[in-house]
């Protein structure tokens, strides 16, 4: 495992740190989550060869099911919870894959500019304020070769007033200001912002605790 510099404060995957061993069973009982996880993988079309990164891979779930149904991409995994790591790298050593895996955070991503041709990120957006939403869009953006792809699951604009309420719990536990930007379908915006080309929710997913949605885009050169 690669590290980054010294730990900064962030929000645990799951908003309290004793939580974090729970992840997959309460992330896959709440958000359809294998659905979810196959969304995005066909969205994404990975190629032999391909550099391919997980941003804020958590427990490396989706790394580890990239890898196993396309052992010719190059899996890249990084994650700032060093704790949450431990348990992807085991996930990858039991089923037997090679996924790099590294300590960092998003807003400053230890790879080279033009390293990777599909950047996939899921349920990580909604954790940070507007100005680190931005300056991780950055990122990916520089990381990204010319025409690479990002792809993100997070949550979304509600479908309607009942998935509206029911977001309530998840803002309750990770917080309102930075959840608004994604219940109020900001996550366009913000990659058009960036300088993303073709930036589209594909489609959308109803869950127990809101709206999930997949959104797609590419970096113009």
């Amino acid at each position: 495992m690669k590290t980054s510099p010294p730990d900064q404060r962030f929000v645990p995957a799951l908003g309290f740190h004793w939580l974090t061993p729970y992840y997959d069973f309460v992330v896959g009982a709440v958000t359809q989550a294998g659905a979810i996880r196959e969304g995005l993988i066909q969205q994404a079309q990975f190629d032999a060869g391909q550099q391919m990164l997980d941003l804020a891979c958590g427990t490396g779930t989706l790394a580890v099911q990239i890898k196993h149904r396309f052992p010719a991409v190059n899996v890249v995994a990084v994650d700032c919870d060093r704790t949450i790591l431990s348990l992807a790298e085991r996930k990858a050593n039991r089923v037997e894959v090679t996924i790099q895996f590294d300590h960092a955070f998003a807003e400053c991503l230890p790879y080279p500019d033009g390293s990777f041709d599909r950047v996939v990120s899921s349920l990580f957006f909604h954790h940070l304020t507007w100005d680190k939403k931005k300056q991780a869009a950055s990122e990916i953006y520089r990381i990204l070769k010319p025409h690479g792809e990002l792809h993100v699951a997070d949550w979304g604009r509600a479908s309607n007033l009942l998935m509206r309420g029911l977001f309530f719990p998840v803002q309750l536990i990770d917080g309102f200001k930075n959840t608004q930007d994604n219940v109020s379908g900001k996550l366009v915006e913000l990659f058009e912002q960036t300088g993303f080309v073709n930036v589209a929710e594909q489609q959308s997913f109803n869950t127990i605790f809101g709206t999930m949605a997949l959104y797609s885009t590419v970096k113009n050169s």
